[in-house]
């Protein structure tokens, strides 16, 4: 490694160069059509991202490949002999004149149908159309769902399969027809069945199959380390016009290449910049794919993933609650903090967006970043559950409905945004150090740990690995210390040090993020910290002298051996790299 290639430029002579007006102008352009995954619609913005990345110099590829989507089309809803305006979501069954009962559940949660039989009969849900709302309708025999929104109707995915289905993953597509309809229709729906007219009948068209979508790539190589670097991603596919939802996004990723093209030869890594499809109508299939196909180059040389999704809108005054990990953290309170003037306090991630690296072992940074103000809107409290800790009001009430336009963009807010990852990616491939703290990974992981154990009541004993973390904690707190004291000159020790963080996020990630397999990817669905062990829950609520009980505790035992030594295995490297920055 050498370190005196890199011509060092000034964060604050970086973010003067960030222009209002070509960020709204790339918003505009992206999202002047409606942008359908696998569509010609979409593949034209695909194409003026493309010319733009090379009008800035940089290298781009675009790839083609096949993927699961599906793309909601026509749907029809009458009840009572009364017709409602209605709309069909991704992934789920097309049908033909159903004809059956609907039923009231309120919000559709398991206790919600306690008191209802809604076996072949039609369920009319409070809220969203989310993958557990329809499972928790399929599970209980339901023939259909009907999902009461807001003001307007919000297009949604409801599969919880991440990205292509495998034969393991295929059979949990939905198999019942949804429908949403907005809250006025939805009252008056409810005020019909009170009246007993409860007779309904629907139909929806939707088309679901193999397409050819695209993936766009650019990099801006590295001086010193060409073959590291960070991934910077945003999807290109909309619902609607999608001028937030993520015509901004891709305006911003534009806009930090073009100013950071000019400054090539100040960064020391590389930055990968990645535009997705198939986000909106195939569950992340496009940065899934890119997962599959890319697996050992994302392992051995992504130091981190920053993503980008929704941002400069209006009265999105919220700084404080984006997604983030524990040891990513700091980078968004730094930035957030000097150029915004806001405490960030940070979200765990939720399983959605495009983070589909984790079991690659990259650390990970935002989904999206500037949100609304708490609200009771239908889509704020969905907000909360799908991507983070619901202290905000999300992205907006015209989130993923034909209201995202133009108009909904703030070109101080968007300047804002751009400017705050500017800062983050800039600081991220220039550093000497990896920008990761590994002191608090280890942290969240043994707060973990310790929720487990207590949840476990004494079912199953966690002792091993809460004294391997706390072992583990001391070290690398060891570690980061003498990280303060390195000279930056000595290669070696340099090297040593970022191949340790590196290691460290491959052995941490994955333990505090993925429940299967690393080389797979876990459902779009709520998971819990350190996941493997997330069967403690069931082992506790079984019939100690059950098959159940004795089948999950083998279960357990199996997983544990894994969170056990993946805690061994990170104490080695450790004890190595401290060992070795020291001489």
């Amino acid at each position: 490694m050498s370190v005196s290639q890199s011509i060092f430029v000034s964060e604050k002579a970086l973010l003067s160069q960030v222009s209002k007006e070509r960020l709204m102008e790339f918003t505009k352009e992206i999202s002047k059509e409606v942008r359908l995954s696998g569509t010609e619609e979409e593949l034209r913005a695909f194409q003026y991202a493309k010319a733009k990345l090379e009008e800035f110099g940089l290298d781009t590829e675009l790839q083609f490949n096949d993927a699961y989507i599906s793309l909601p089309g026509q749907a029809f809803l009458q009840v009572g002999g009364e017709d409602f305006e209605c709309i069909t979501h991704s992934m789920a069954k097309s049908v033909e004149n159903i004809q059956a009962e609907l039923v009231y559940v309120e919000k559709g949660t398991a206790p919600d149908y306690k008191n209802s039989n809604v076996s072949g009969k039609l369920v009319l849900v409070e809220g969203l159309a989310t993958p557990g709302g329809v499972i928790q309708a399929a599970k209980h025999g339901a023939a259909g769902a009907v999902f009461i929104n807001a003001k307007y109707t919000h297009e949604m995915i409801v599969s919880p399969v991440w990205g292509n289905p495998t034969p393991d993953t295929v059979e949990l597509l939905p198999d019942i027809p949804v429908l949403s309809v907005n809250t006025s229709s939805g009252e008056h729906i409810k005020n019909k069945l009170l009246d007993n007219q409860d007779e309904c009948k629907i139909s929806a068209e939707v088309v679901t199959g193999v397409r050819r979508i695209p993936t766009l790539t650019a990099e801006i190589k590295g001086q010193e380390e060409p073959e590291k670097f960070v991934l910077f991603s945003g999807h290109i596919d909309s619902w609607h016009y999608g001028a937030m939802d993520n015509g901004t996004a891709d305006a911003v990723i534009l806009e930090v290449a073009r100013v950071l093209a000019q400054h090539k030869n100040s960064l020391k890594r590389s930055l990968r910049l990645a535009f997705w499809s198939g986000h909106s109508h195939g569950r992340y299939a496009g940065s899934a794919l890119y997962c599959d196909t890319n697996w050992e180059d994302l392992r051995e040389n992504c130091v981190l993933h920053i993503n980008i999704d929704s941002v400069g809108a209006k009265d999105s005054t919220v700084l404080t609650e984006a997604n983030c990990m524990a040891e990513t953290k700091h980078l968004a309170e730094d930035a957030i903090g000097s150029l915004a003037g806001a405490k960030f306090e940070g979200a765990r991630f939720g399983r959605a967006g495009d983070q589909s690296f984790w079991g690659t072992g990259t650390p990970s940074l935002f989904m999206g970043l500037s949100e609304q103000e708490p609200s009771d809107e239908p889509a704020a409290a969905a907000f909360g559950q799908l991507f983070g800790a619901g202290k905000s009001g999300g992205f907006g009430w015209w989130w993923h409905t034909t209201e995202d336009t133009m108009d909904k963009i703030d070109p101080d807010n968007l300047e804002r945004d751009c400017r705050i990852y500017l800062s983050i990616v800039y600081r991220t491939v220039s550093e000497p150090l990896l920008s990761v703290q590994q002191t608090e990974a280890v942290k969240d992981i043994e707060e973990s740990l310790k929720f487990w154990q207590d949840k476990s009541q004494g079912h199953f004993d966690l002792s091993s690995a809460l004294d391997r973390v706390k072992e583990l904690k001391i070290k690398v707190q060891s570690f980061e210390q003498k990280l303060k004291t390195i000279n930056l000159q000595e290669s070696g020790k340099l090297k040593l040090a970022n191949e340790t963080i590196m290691e460290l996020s491959r052995l941490l990630v994955p333990l505090n993020y993925v429940k299967g397999s690393n080389f797979g990817h876990d459902l779009a669905m709520k998971q819990s910290p350190v996941p493997k062990l997330d069967a403690i829950e069931k082992l506790v609520s079984s019939p100690k002298e059950s098959i159940e009980y004795f089948s999950t505790q083998t279960q357990l035992l199996r997983n544990y051996n894994e969170v056990n030594y993946t805690l061994k295995k990170a104490i080695q490297l450790v004890d190595g790299a401290n060992q070795g920055i020291v001489q």
